[in-house]
């Protein structure tokens, strides 16, 4: 088994080596904008609090100017880590990394795509339950086994598209191409990518797990840990690892949707 893990993670420990490598040299700066990040999503909830009685259409809009504001913001940091990847030498500002127009709005479209894609492998796997139903199987049966695999194929249908920002930021392609390219890189990448989230996450988990047996001080620094060093590391570990398939995947067209599924 430990053998087995060395084989199958090699690209994990290389990718979060080099993570930890960025990060520890350009902590501040990383950590500035995942800061900006958290606050932008803490101050929206707040505001969403106090306009909750005022207006329906100002919490709406306000809603969407903030999570306008955070996307850019989290754009801006892939891209500034891309920077520091290419060209770590040279300086570069915080406001220089700022995403475009055009790839914002690709962003919030391929976002669309993202969902649809999300809730379409649900309903697909809803759907074959369907001929068990009508074949006399118990409903409740079906349910209790439809559920969980629609939700696995959600799980793996998240990590195969969600690398799509990756394609905006640095090959500045459109929402659907975009799309389709995370869909190509991440095939036969599934495991690596599992592992590393699952690296990655092992703070959170454990923040979690100190919390459920009541050990709130403990929960809190493991909390405060995973807040201000694993969230920056995982931002460029992800970036990396992005890096490496884009540098493996050997196609030159446009890939397309079926070929790339499985």
């Amino acid at each position: 088994m430990i053998e087995f893990l060395k084989e199958s993670t090699f690209t994990v420990n290389e990718v979060i080596t080099k993570a930890w490598m960025v990060t520890k040299r350009n902590y501040f700066s990383i950590a500035t904008l995942c800061f900006l990040m958290f606050i932008t999503s803490n101050a929206s909830g707040l505001m969403a609090f106090f306009l909750k009685d005022v207006s329906k259409w100002l919490n709406i809009l306000m809603a969407f100017i903030f999570i306008l504001f955070y996307f850019t913001i989290n754009l801006s940091l892939f891209r500034y880590i891309f920077h520091l990847l290419d060209d770590e030498e040279h300086d570069v500002s915080i406001v220089s990394t700022i995403p475009t127009r055009q790839q914002i709005i690709r962003f919030l479209v391929a976002t669309v795509y993202f969902i649809l894609c999300i809730l379409g492998v649900y309903v697909i796997v809803m759907v074959i339950g369907l001929p068990f139903v009508y074949a006399g199987i118990d409903i409740n049966r079906v349910t209790n086994v439809a559920v969980p695999v629609g939700l696995v194929a959600i799980f793996i249908t998240w990590i195969r598209i969600s690398f799509f920002p990756f394609f905006i930021i640095d090959r500045n392609l459109g929402p659907f191409a975009s799309i389709k390219y995370s869909l190509a890189t991440t095939k036969g990448n599934f495991t690596k990518i599992f592992m590393l989230l699952l690296v990655l996450g092992s703070f959170y988990m454990l923040c979690l797990f100190f919390g459920f047996i009541q050990w709130p001080i403990v929960a809190f620094f493991t909390n405060v840990l995973s807040s201000f060093i694993i969230i920056p590391l995982s931002s460029v570990a992800l970036t990396i690892a992005y890096r490496k398939m884009m540098s493996e995947y050997k196609g030159e067209a446009e890939p397309d949707i079926i070929h790339n599924i499985v």
